[in-house]
């Protein structure tokens, strides 16, 4: 599996097309294709398609576009009936695992990328969706290279809605309120202005990290920066490194001077990924850490005309601002025994043709895994969506996640570890240490 693809680049963004209409096309169990990708079914049986997904904010242009385009194909197909089960983020990890051990895994679910999603491939819980890429022309959407990060022994088994980097957000009039001109550039002068922000009483940053993976995404961003560049984890799996190289326990120290500074809200650890998000929609923090999914949320929300975005910064001298965490999306997998397999892969090939376009009359499209037809500048996109597409364009690389990277037991630790310097000041070389150990008891 190749780990790097093309990012989309802002003009790429706004050229490339993508191919909504085909017809004439045939397919299993009696069904026939119409001219806006759906089918038809002969015999139509009535089908309930359990949805599994991450999409649990009506508020959100995620749920609202997965909702849009599943009740317009119930619409046209009276036989079928979509379940929804929406949850957040880490209760769904939590609850496939659980399904999984059953082997009663949804008809379609969400999963993630690289290593995450291999224990599920390897125990043969998910279909291959070759078969259905072909089908309509939905295997050309998407941009070039990002399913390789859900292939395995060329075979797809799941896809993406995203292709994203981690960024941060800022509210630009609580940094006018501090007496902040600028964002930062450096790590030195994001620690200074977080104690800035602190002393005028505003809450600098916020995180979700009762979902562990949104403080390890942010310490990972450090990682690359001290690292001066990607591949610490692929070094360390290859032997070349240990988690006790000196760029690792100097991540550890930076990320812990930004939570010593009083960088985050009260109760970090206690607030999930929906309420730490909320914090910072509501105008009560003046930065928020995350991936450029949060994009459209953020654009849409209270404070949304009032933000704007920069790189994560060098840190002590250390990285290149253009190498970016890499966040190919969350993806949609179908259960390999799925009791209606033909008519899932159906509605899903539906769901994804008509995911692009959606998303882009949805101003949500800034972000998506395929290819978009339209001009986002002349469809009114906002600032933020645009200034969002533009740091995009000019991606030069990056890391993965660790859990996207590392086998599920070593990160795990990892992101237990990463959760308790939010907690208490720990020595880094020991949190080095307790990495090491993780790594080398479960490789």
């Amino acid at each position: 599996m190749r780990t790097s693809f093309k990012w989309m680049s802002l003009a790429a963004a706004t050229a490339l097309m993508v191919s909504l209409a085909a017809c004439g096309n045939s397919d299993k169990e009696g069904t026939n294709t119409t001219d806006n990708g759906s089918t038809s079914t002969d015999k139509a049986e009535n089908v309930t398609i359990t949805f599994q997904n991450i999409y649990p904010d009506p508020n959100t242009p995620s749920y609202k576009i997965a909702h849009q385009i599943g009740d317009q194909y119930t619409k046209d197909h009276p036989n079928v009936k979509i379940e929804w089960d929406s949850l957040n983020t880490d209760q769904q990890k939590l609850k496939l695992k659980t399904q999984a051990a059953s082997k009663e895994v949804p008809d379609i679910t969400i999963v993630n990328p690289a290593a995450q999603m291999k224990d599920f491939v390897d125990a043969g819980l998910f279909a291959p969706l070759n078969d259905m890429l072909d089908q309509n022309g939905l295997k050309d959407t998407f941009q070039e290279g990002i399913l390789d990060f859900y292939s395995f022994d060329n075979n797809v088994y799941a896809l993406p809605d995203g292709n994203n980097v981690g960024v941060m957000f800022y509210n630009k009039k609580l940094f006018e309120q501090a007496g902040i001109s600028a964002p930062p550039a450096t790590f030195e002068e994001l620690i200074e202005d977080v104690k800035t922000l602190k002393s005028k009483g505003i809450t600098p940053m916020v995180t979700g990290e009762k979902d562990t993976w949104t403080g390890s995404f942010l310490f990972m961003n450090v990682l690359l920066r001290t690292n001066n560049g990607p591949g610490f984890l692929s070094d360390v799996a290859a032997g070349t490194k240990t988690f006790n190289d000196p760029a690792f326990v100097e991540a550890v120290d930076s990320f812990e001077k930004l939570v010593q500074a009083g960088a985050f809200q009260d109760g970090a650890t206690s607030m999930d990924y929906n309420a730490g998000e909320s914090l910072f929609k509501t105008g009560k923090a003046a930065m928020y850490y995350m991936g450029t999914w949060a994009t459209g949320a953020i654009d849409q929300s209270d404070v949304g005309a009032d933000v704007g975005v920069f790189k994560f910064p060098t840190v002590n001298g250390k990285g290149n601002a253009d190498e970016y965490m890499l966040a190919p999306g969350s993806a949609f997998a179908i259960s390999a025994n799925s009791k209606h397999l033909q008519a899932t892969k159906d509605f899903l090939n539906y769901f994804m043709l008509q995911y692009p376009k959606v998303s882009f009359d949805q101003k949500n499209a800034i972000s998506v895994a395929q290819k978009v037809d339209g001009d986002f500048a002349a469809a009114g996109y906002s600032a933020l969506q645009m200034e969002v597409a533009g740091l995009k364009g000019a991606v030069k690389g990056g890391d993965l996640s660790f859990d996207n990277t590392m086998n599920p037991a070593t990160s795990q630790a990892h992101l237990t570890s990463i959760q308790n310097l939010f907690v208490q000041q720990v020595d880094p070389a020991s949190v080095a240490k307790e990495h090491q150990s993780a790594f080398e008891a479960n490789k």
